[in-house]
Parts: C-alpha cells; structure tokens; sequence
C-alpha cells in the first residue's frame, strides 16, 4: 500500500495500531457576551496524548453559547461578529416570548441554533490541523458571566 502524505510532511501509514481514547472537560469562565480563545490549552492537551493521527471532537455543553473556529489575530473580526449578530438577532426583540433570564435569554438562544455547538478537528503528526490564523473560540451569548463547559474527545493514535 502506498502510502498517503498530508502536505508533504511525513507519510501517513494505514498499519496495525492500537486506536487509543482520551476525554476531558475544559471549564472556560466568560465575563460575559464576547469570544473566549480556548486553542492554547486545547492544543497543549492533545500533545500531551501523544496522538499521531486522529480526530479531536469538543462539544460545548450549553445551549445559550457556541463553538466556532475563526481568525485569531485581528480582534477586529471578533467586535464585527458581535456587531453583526446585535443587529440579526437584538436583545429584548418584542418577538421572543421566552424571557425568563432576561432580555438576553432568547437571543442567545437564537445565536447557538444560528452556530454551533460542536466542533470536529482533525490531528495531523501530533498537531491540530488548524490554519495560520485560525483559533478556536467559545462565543458567549449571554451578557452576564458564566463558567461554560466544554467537553473533549480524541480518537487516534
């Protein structure tokens, strides 16, 4: 079997390994509404499981906040992702009825169905196979501070 090479690095080999397991939960306070970046210890874990070659998998375990890979190095696109989604989806819009944590609990709500709340990314020699200026964000809905909770898996070896 030939083997297959991901970007002219090392080849990768389909051979009899043992597919090995990790999970864990990283506990991400917010200071409220706003992208939190998360790649460092995310990436720091995965190299400490010296996997290979597999797939990462978080899931943020919330539903008035999301997941997303964007740019990290001009924080201008984080304030225009916030600006835009202000306008698409306001708080205290007259349409919502659902209220009951605030003017912000609905439009939250809208902005995680409007995203996502799962991420899959694949690891590639021991590494995240992220872009140059891709960084991976919780994007917190709600105006208010909240400990969000993201859970981790890896499938690789």
């Amino acid at each position: 079997m030939r083997p297959l090479r991901w970007r002219n690095d090392a080849p990768a080999c389909f051979c009899k390994s043992m597919l090995r397991q990790v999970t864990h939960e990283f506990a991400v306070s917010t200071r409220g509404r706003g992208l939190y970046e998360i790649t460092r210890p995310v990436a720091a874990w995965v190299q400490e499981h010296r996997i290979i070659t597999g797939v990462l998998t978080l899931h943020l375990r919330h539903t008035s906040a999301s997941l997303l890979i964007q740019e990290n190095a001009d924080p201008d696109v984080r304030l225009d992702l916030e600006s835009f989604f202000a306008r698409l989806v306001p708080d205290g819009d007259p349409l919502f009825q659902h209220t009951s944590e605030g003017d912000d609990d609905m439009p939250a709500h809208v902005r995680t169905a409007l995203t996502a709340v799962n991420l899959s990314i694949p690891i590639v020699a021991s590494h995240l196979a992220l872009g140059t200026w891709q960084g991976i964000y919780v994007w917190e809905h709600r105006a208010r501070p909240h400990t969000r909770h993201v859970a981790a898996h890896i499938i690789g070896e």
